[in-house]
């Protein structure tokens, strides 16, 4: 396979690769809802060629938790920046683990 064969997109969680009646069905909630996670900014899906939404793996994983917010009774908005936070939150902490792993021992001093 060449590097611009279609199919080693397959194993990329950012490719769209979901319709929105896709997306909908395997989320089992509707389109109107995927609307709404765009409106609150939390998924900002491609458009295809012909205009139409497209879904990535990794957004449908932010919807899949949107959802549970949602059906657990917090608001679509209020779930978006909680789902934000979280995000932000995860990759803070990616990175200071990752400063630590680099960060040089540090010397003891052994004063007699």
């Amino acid at each position: 396979m060449t590097a611009d064969n279609p199919l080693n997109r397959l194993d990329d969680d950012d490719y769209p690769a979901y319709t929105m009646g896709r997306a909908a069905e395997i989320l089992g909630t509707s389109p109107a809802f995927l609307r709404a996670l765009g409106e609150a900014r939390l998924i900002t899906p491609l458009r295809s060629e012909g205009g139409h939404r497209r879904y990535s793996r990794y957004q449908l994983k932010l919807a899949a938790r949107a959802r549970e917010l949602v059906d657990q009774g917090t608001s679509v908005e209020a779930a978006c920046r909680i789902i934000i936070l979280e995000d932000q939150l995860e990759e803070a902490q990616r990175i200071n683990e990752e400063l630590r792993r680099r960060a040089p021992e540090p010397h003891t001093r052994t004063d007699a």
